[in-house]
């Protein structure tokens, strides 16, 4: 056994006994550490409140080699999610983020990439303006962090690269595009716009100072939700249960 200390986000709890609950939280050192907080459903637990979804915490955990659970010793929050305004997509999407870093990584396999956009992606969520590519932009760092970002740049079936003025499929199953010239009937699709696959490239690659300022009309955001919802889909097995709430009508 051995005691660690980290920084930690919230991304799921459960109750475990009268008294307790099992917690999970994503870090930067250790990736996803589930762990017994002992006495955290009573009104003067040892955690001070400190045990919220989404809460950014400094947190002290036993961590044990064999395949018991780890135990939560100590919880000081640090920062509680708190959207501004009544937009749901706000307040549903730092729960999608939340399930989608459950569901999508593994325990004690550190990103500390996407520790860090995950940070940023609930300030985002909180006070940004544009909620929806605040999500696409965490969902494709998930994806890159897990090995599940499509390619984007050519077809995955001739690799030719990708040529403005053309419409392509994409074949979730190969994980990329599909120009034209390749897709037989049964990948035949809506097209996907050239300029479009660009724009989720930049979401995708480009730095923040240049998502901000990115003029993404609804139509491609539809098509790049398509795509996102179709990867993530396809890797889980079925849809996230929160992506009912953020996606557009």
């Amino acid at each position: 056994m051995s005691t660690e200390k980290t920084d930690a986000l919230i991304i799921r709890q459960v109750d475990y006994s009268e008294t307790s609950k099992i917690v999970t939280f994503f870090t930067s050192e250790f990736g996803k550490v589930s762990a017994i907080a002992k006495g955290a459903k009573r009104l003067k637990g040892p955690f001070e409140s400190a045990i919220d979804l989404l809460a950014v915490c400094k947190i002290v955990f036993i961590h044990k080699s064999s395949d018991s659970l780890d135990i939560l010793t100590e919880a000081q929050m640090s920062k509680r999610f708190q959207p501004e305004g009544r937009d749901l997509v706000r307040l549903y999407g730092g729960y999608y983020i939340a399930e989608l870093l459950d569901r999508l990584t593994e325990d004690f396999d550190p990103h500390p990439e996407l520790y860090l956009e995950s940070l940023k992606t609930l300030t985002r969520l909180e006070k940004d303006e544009k909620p929806q590519l605040a999500i696409i932009r965490f969902e494709l760092t998930i994806l890159r962090e897990i090995g599940q970002l499509p390619i984007l740049n050519q077809c995955v079936s001739c690799e030719e690269a990708v040529q403005q003025g053309k419409s392509y499929g994409f074949w979730v199953s190969q994980g990329g595009l599909i120009c034209p010239s390749c897709q037989v009937d049964k990948y035949q699709q809506d097209g996907i716009q050239a300029g479009t696959i660009a724009v989720l490239r930049n979401l995708a690659y480009e730095p923040e100072q240049v998502i901000s300022r990115l003029d993404i009309s609804i139509s491609q955001q539809k098509q790049i939700r398509k795509i996102i919802t179709s990867i993530i889909s396809y890797t889980l097995g079925q849809r996230p249960k929160l992506l009912r709430y953020i996606e557009l009508s």
